[in-house]
């Protein structure tokens, strides 16, 4: 019956036009390629491929920031599988973060962190996180009060602050704190000891948090060879791809889609369909709409903005520079945020063996002075930041061009839920016409994501249901489809946890005030972070006390602690005591830290469940589950 159904569907299918030529438009094409169903795709662009397109300047290929292929939905990964097939290479990862002259290893690994930032400088990220655990940043309703509060004011200076800011070109005071515990949900300052202590026990690709996988996929010649491939199979299979084409104008009647006009090498062309399919941003969408939205709609549209980037590709006379894939710049001093060393991605990026192409990636606003300076100016700007980082020798570059990408990441500002909450309203009731991908639907999401949406925009014209924007949505979607369908949804679902988080600055939210102030004093404590850090601190202090009474020396040398050889056996004051004081130390003080943050658990646990009670705000499930 399923089958039939669909026969009939495709014999009402005239024919589907797609505008945007990324991931999610080629996906929709290549998906209706498959059941038979020709289509015309319009890119405004001269090549495919969108922010995931892979740059081609004298043979030397290098990508729009890095993309690497990972998901945890079949369909996506079959897709890629077999379009690719055996130029699907799998990639080790290595990333650093560069700060203070230093090289810091992400995700972190405890002894090459110690080791750069110094046995001194540890002991302060550890005290600074006690001390966040004692004295709170109250109310706790900012990016940076949320990070120092669970990892110290120290490391938040560290290693969130300036990054944080470069991207997205917010300062962290004014970014909400229900950004910060979308982004980094999962990951803590003890995590990396965690992953340390307990590294390969859970292989279960469902339980990895994404920002750590340590291998990922990618095409042998870049992601833009996944998008070429597909745009010539899709018009190998009888569709057409228009390159260089804008549109100019969506007239709609009666609630559908009727036809577009297209600006093409100076001409003007029609292009009418039965059903569309829109991935090119949602306020470009809503201007060119025929007859003109409600100046309601045309606001909301102009109230979406966007982060905008820009990479300068330079080619370096040298076999090997670093072996990262890319590297995070937190050093304040430069406009630099990333850099991209594509060798090490796909040795196939670079033709010649002898020499290194890396991408500088810089954050902007179209129309800033990064973006309005010339390209000759961006090379140089480059080459000097390069070198003040010392990463490489800048009289070896040879060359270098510059790519500029605008409407790279959608921003998620205080207003708009309610524009695209508008937009939506309008848009629900055009029957023919389905967005999908990152821009088209204003939502800053990964490939894998734009892709599915696509997929099943696909599945809807050949007569199923789905509600695009519930994909990815953190609910119970699954509940709402077919038994026989639930597997496949919960995949869709799954990509929660492997999308990226846009921050959103802070806005007024409606609640009451002493909850939130309730909430924020009575935190939780972690108590293997605090355990571990006192046991640190204390060992610490046992440690350097110990090296300085060596170095001091004199006949009456220790005899105060060297009576911890009555409770420490094997301590005295010499090299080898300080090493076992240190152990036995971090020892009493783990246990000594755990106990006491289960106790003030249960202690503050007690107080907010009475305090909630009063109110019948809570049960004693939250309260058992609390502490």
């Amino acid at each position: 019956m399923k089958q039939a159904s669909e026969v009939q569907k495709k014999d009402t299918i005239e024919k589907v036009v797609i505008i945007g030529a990324g991931p999610a438009g080629l996906t929709a094409a290549y998906e209706l390629s498959k059941a038979g169903l020709p289509s015309t795709v319009v890119e405004k662009d001269s090549i495919v491929g969108g922010l995931a397109r892979t740059v081609n300047y004298n043979g030397y290929r290098f990508d729009i920031g890095g993309h690497r292929f990972f998901t945890k939905v079949s369909a996506v990964e079959n897709m890629w599988e077999e379009v690719l097939g055996e130029d699907f290479l799998t990639c080790k990862r290595l990333s650093r973060i560069y700060y203070n002259k230093s090289f810091f290893y992400y995700p972190f690994r405890l002894p090459n962190a110690v080791l750069r930032l110094g046995i001194w400088n540890s002991f302060l990220v550890v005290a600074s996180y006690m001390k966040s655990q004692f004295l709170p940043k109250l109310p706790e309703d900012t990016f940076d009060k949320w990070v120092s509060n669970r990892f110290g004011n120290r490391l938040y200076e560290l290693f969130f602050k300036t990054y944080t800011e470069k991207v997205w070109g917010i300062p962290c005071s004014e970014i909400s704190a229900e950004w910060a515990a979308q982004r980094i949900k999962g990951l803590s300052l003890m995590q990396a000891l965690r992953n340390t202590l307990l590294k390969g026990q859970n292989s279960d690709k469902e339980a990895v948090i994404k920002t750590l996988i340590d291998s990922f996929q990618y095409p042998r010649l870049g992601p833009g060879m996944m998008w070429e491939t597909v745009a010539d199979s899709v018009t190998g299979n009888g569709s057409e791809l228009l390159l260089n084409s804008d549109v100019r104008k969506i007239h709609i009647n009666n609630g559908k889609v009727e036809r577009i006009e297209i600006a093409q090498n100076g001409e003007t062309k029609v292009l009418t369909g039965s059903h569309f399919i829109s991935s090119m941003p949602m306020r470009e969408l809503v201007e060119k709409i025929e007859p003109p939205v409600a100046e309601e709609v045309r606001l909301a549209a102009r109230n979406l903005k966007y982060r905008d980037f820009l990479t300068v590709s330079l080619i370096i006379d040298e076999t090997d520079l670093f072996p990262d894939n890319w590297i995070y710049i937190h050093d304040p001093d430069v406009k630099l945020g990333r850099v991209q060393n594509f060798k090490n991605w796909s040795k196939e990026m670079v033709p010649e063996k002898g020499k290194t192409c890396l991408g500088l990636e810089y954050f902007c606003f179209e129309g800033d002075g990064l973006w309005n300076m010339s390209d000759s100016d961006l090379i140089e700007l480059g080459k000097k930041e390069l070198e003040k980082i010392g990463l490489a020798d800048v009289s070896l570059v040879t060359d270098g061009t510059v790519v500029r990408m605008p409407k790279a990441y959608p921003v998620y500002d205080s207003h708009y839920k309610d524009s695209l909450a508008t937009i939506r309203s309008y848009l629900e009731g055009v029957s023919n016409l389905q967005l999908v991908g990152r821009n088209g639907m204003h939502k800053y999401n990964n490939q894998d994501h734009s892709m599915l949406t696509a997929m099943l925009a696909v599945k809807n014209i050949l007569g199923e249901s789905y509600d695009l924007w519930q994909v990815n949505a953190e609910q119970e979607y699954h509940e709402e489809v077919k038994a026989e369908e639930k597997a496949s949804i919960r995949e869709i679902e799954s990509l929660s946890s492997t999308q990226p988080k846009v921050p959103e600055p802070i806005a007024q939210k409606a609640g009451s005030e002493a909850d939130q102030v309730l909430v924020s004093a009575f935190a939780s404590l972690d108590k293997f972070a605090f355990a571990v850090s006192v046991g640190i601190v204390s060992a610490i202090v046992v440690f350097i006390a110990t090296i300085f009474l060596i170095i001091k020396g004199g006949p009456n040398v220790g005899a105060n602690l060297g009576l911890l050889s009555q409770y420490f056996a094997g301590y005295s004051v010499s090299i080898k005591g300080a090493l076992i004081g240190f152990a036995y130390t971090f020892f009493w003080g783990f246990i000594f830290g755990w106990l006491f943050a289960y106790l003030r658990n249960v202690s503050t646990g007690f107080f907010i469940f009475k305090i909630k009670k009063e109110r019948e705000l809570s049960s004693f499930r939250n309260f058992i589950d609390y502490i």
